[in-house]
């Protein structure tokens, strides 16, 4: 089964039924037959923005314990490659959730990522790829 990146906003458009793109992103996850998978501080950002609503939060982290969402590690070694990251982007401002997946992509080869953020479009892995945005086709 094919894996793919996911980024904090799909996930709090899921969990969120008050947000504008909750409807659309849930229809995509639900007919989706992939596996998402995300990082550490994807999913700590996704729950400080959905603490605004503490049954979100916790539906959400059911959802991650359930098998909804693979979280791959990042290891020591992973932290320079992100603080070049964050001073390549600063004018964007790219944050830690996006340069934590930009640096799982690489490492892993991945070049798909479900994002609301139009900031992936502008991100580039080695050799100057694109990142293919799974949500980017369907607005």
């Amino acid at each position: 089964m094919q894996s793919t990146l996911v980024d904090s906003g799909p996930l709090v458009a899921l969990f969120a039924a008050d947000e504008s793109h909750h409807r659309w992103v849930a229809r995509f996850i639900k007919s989706s037959r992939m596996r998402f998978s995300t990082t550490w501080p994807v999913v700590t950002e996704v729950c400080a923005i959905l603490s605004r609503s503490h049954p979100a939060m916790v539906a959400f982290l059911e959802w991650v314990a359930r098998g909804g969402l693979d979280i791959e590690d990042l290891v020591p070694a992973d932290l320079p490659a992100m603080l070049v990251l964050l001073r390549k982007y600063a004018d964007l401002p790219m944050d830690l959730a996006d340069a934590s997946l930009v640096v799982l992509a690489e490492r892993t080869g991945r070049d798909a990522i479900v994002s609301l953020d139009s900031d992936f479009e502008v991100y580039r892995l080695h050799g100057k790829r694109p990142f293919r945005n799974l949500l980017s086709r369907r607005k």
